[in-house]
């Protein structure tokens, strides 16, 4: 049996049930005061972290050592003997101890570190190290696959290049698990794009070979960048929307179960506007960065929330201010989820965790995808992962 063979058995995701997931994003313990306890683990299936960087040769390294891996809580001990681990990571692992359903993944890049993707994608050495380093994390940690965060590759050379990534990334995880004897397939999966421009360039049908989960970032629609105020996350409609990007991927030989539809905890905003499809100047101060808004905080005061259901979206408009914000409300992710099930999808993951409601439990997103999509059919309870003797740290050796 062939490599490529090998890769299309290791799946470990499994048509008939349904994947909740969610960024968790390491700097959400500072100022938003969200740690991974605070995760709702009864509505989630799987958990990417947010992230880690790559360097211009190729490795893959912790963003923030402090959150990540060095900080103690109340619970932990400063009189450890050994090497152990702390942090986020320590917190993730108690976490899927107690929850075998809950897989967690390193999500590699994002927005900001995609920088090096190109360089190291291109070069069959820095390949080599991206795949040695990445596993390595992978193991210390004790995770259950990776996430690779590559935004955007730009030329018919970087798409090339991203399959080659991806398929000694599969080699590297099944060669890791033969190594343990776990039967057990480790995932690799990727935050995929949904505008035109950017998934027509991607080969698709090959990457579908070596990934199991394709995370469609369906959001970021419409914001700063657009001629007038639109939808950000709208399911039909206009110029660019959800559907379309879903039949591309789909037209391009994605079986339907391996498609996660994306959906965003957070509002982006359109000042001194008349509305939907109208121009637009300014986008607001936000709640951490310019123009986007927690969805927690979200209609404000004197705004009026608007349902679109031939869009399937929805926004807060208020009038005196002349504010638009467009995001998703537990209407519009009820619908996203109907959808989800009707077309046999994989499920739905969110951006991020740290802005859902929790005074407000029936306007947490999280929990509404989750209830919707268990009507249909189960939550996805593939055993995570606990073992991992050759971590560096002692706790994980351990089992946490």
């Amino acid at each position: 049996m062939d490599q490529t063979q090998t890769a299309l058995m290791a799946s470990s995701i499994h048509p008939g049930t349904f994947i909740v997931c969610t960024y968790f994003v390491a700097w959400a313990i500072y100022a938003r005061n969200h740690n991974v306890l605070d995760l709702p683990v009864e509505s989630l299936t799987h958990v990417l972290y947010a992230f880690a960087n790559l360097d211009p040769e190729g490795r893959v390294v912790l963003g923030d050592s402090w959150a990540d891996t060095d900080k103690h809580y109340e619970d932990d001990s400063w009189n450890d003997s050994g090497t152990n681990l702390y942090g986020n990571f320590k917190r993730l692992g108690l976490l899927k101890k107690a929850n075998r359903h809950l897989k967690v993944s390193l999500s590699i890049g994002g927005w900001t570190w995609s920088t090096n993707f190109a360089g190291v994608a291109a070069c069959p050495h820095k390949r080599a190290t991206f795949v040695k380093t990445s596993i390595e994390l992978m193991n210390n940690l004790g995770l259950d696959g990776l996430d690779i965060d590559w935004e955007y590759p730009k030329t018919e050379e970087d798409a090339e290049n991203y399959v080659s990534l991806l398929r000694e990334l599969r080699q590297g995880l099944n060669q890791y698990a033969a190594e343990k004897g776990d039967p057990n397939p480790y995932l690799l999966t990727g935050a995929m794009p949904c505008g035109e421009t950017n998934y027509s360039l991607l080969r698709l049908r090959e990457m579908n070979r070596y990934m199991d989960t394709f995370y469609l970032m369906a959001y970021d629609l419409a914001g700063s960048w657009s001629d007038v105020a639109g939808h950000q996350s709208n399911l039909y409609g206009g110029e660019v929307n959800i559907h379309k990007a879903i039949q591309h991927y789909l037209c391009q030989g994605i079986p339907s179960h391996k498609i996660v539809m994306g959906m965003p905890i957070y509002g982006r905003a359109f000042q001194n506007t008349n509305g939907i499809g109208h121009p637009f100047e300014g986008i607001g101060q936000g709640t951490w960065e310019q123009g986007v808004y927690d969805y927690k905080v979200l209609p404000f005061p004197g705004a009026v929330e608007y349902y679109d259901s031939e869009c399937v979206s929805s926004y807060s408009y208020d009038p005196v201010k002349r504010e638009l914000i467009t995001y998703d409300t537990p209407l519009v992710v009820d619908r996203k989820s109907e959808y989800i099930a009707h077309n046999h999808l994989g499920g739905a993951m969110f951006w991020e965790s740290s802005a859902d409601h929790k005074a407000e439990p029936g306007r947490a997103l999280i929990n509404n995808v989750s209830n919707t999509l268990r009507r249909h059919a189960p939550l996805d309870s593939t055993l995570n992962h606990l073992d991992y003797p050759t971590s560096i740290y002692d706790n994980v050796r351990a089992g946490f």
